[in-house]
């Protein structure tokens, strides 16, 4: 398997992702990201907003993006950033929160979480969990839509996402309209082909993610729950439809395939699209190539086919 052209040179130029080191982690992640180009803010509000913290979960502060013309009954995306449980950021993520708020005509809403290893399982979870609540309670003061919320993010993010999906519906929480994950990390097992396959491709390798589980799940791992790793969920029967996207040379490839066969066996309305020559990330980290428009395009035509019906 070859990369796409339009790919190798950003793939050869990418440093390998090493995480001993937490803190130079995150200062490089912020520093590759910041480099990236950033769509034009014309037409698009951005607001931080603090929720205050309650009982034993601490402040949260959430990023707001509004198309200044989408009105008082909006769909609404609440977006899980990337960065492997233990980086990343909202600020981080500005580009693609953008391009959904003015792709779309969504309002966004990026969620700065508690990240590992200072904030193992559950943290970041219970802060997407939050974060949902909240914006299905104050709905109609930001000028959205309660029917039509989806909950979209990428690489470890995708993992929240459909963590946050099945602990929703599990204890039947607010209606989620959409999920739409993207290289989505969704097991912790590291058993699949493309796991022991693709043990040294860029962005992401084998040896990163077993120390972003570790970090994640904590010291004391015990059963892993499918709350953690959405991969070991048994039950997927009424979960919101799904848009999943796939990467070709990438270690998680594998899982989200097969996490979009399951859900479909379950009954769930699931759209896989798989990416020849394509790596981790590397719709966001070459964001001109023609592969990653036709990434983002479809993306933002399947939440916009979904944040259009009114259940």
């Amino acid at each position: 398997m070859a990369l796409d052209p339009e790919l190798v040179a950003i793939a050869h130029a990418l440093p390998p992702t090493d995480l001993r080191d937490v803190a130079a982690l995150r200062a490089s992640t912020a520093e590759l990201l910041s480099r990236l180009p950033r769509p034009p803010t014309t037409g698009v509000l951005i607001e931080d907003i603090l929720l205050e913290a309650e009982k034993e979960l601490p402040p949260l502060r959430i990023r707001m993006y509004g198309p200044e013309r989408a009105g008082s009954h909006a769909p609404a995306i609440l977006w899980l950033h990337s960065g492997g449980f233990v980086a990343g950021s909202i600020e981080a993520e500005d580009a693609p929160c953008l391009a959904l708020a003015s792709a779309v005509g969504a309002r966004v809403f990026s969620v700065d979480y508690r990240l590992a290893p200072e904030h193992p399982f559950p943290a970041a979870l219970d802060d997407a969990e939050r974060a949902l609540r909240w914006l299905r309670d104050t709905a109609t003061r930001l000028g959205t839509d309660p029917r039509r919320i989806a909950v979209a993010g990428q690489s470890a993010g995708g993992a929240l996402v459909a963590a946050l999906v099945l602990r929703t519906v599990h204890q039947g929480g607010p209606d989620i309209a959409f999920q739409l994950l993207i290289d989505p990390v969704l097991d912790d097992r590291l058993e699949t082909n493309s796991m022991c396959t693709f043990i040294d491709t860029p962005l992401w390798n084998r040896p990163a993610a077993e120390l972003s589980w570790r970090y994640y799940l904590g010291a004391e791992r015990g059963d892993v729950s499918p709350y953690a790793a959405p991969a070991r969920a048994h039950r997927l029967a009424g979960l919101p439809p799904t848009y999943i996207g796939t990467s070709d040379q990438d270690p998680v490839r594998d899982e989200g395939i097969l996490y979009a066969l399951r859900l479909a066996e379950a009954g769930v309305s699931v759209e896989l699209h798989h990416f020849p020559g394509t790596f981790h990330g590397s719709n966001v980290l070459a964001p001109d190539a023609a592969v990653s428009k036709r990434q983002r395009a479809e993306l933002h035509a399947a939440l916009r086919r979904a944040l259009t019906r009114v259940p």
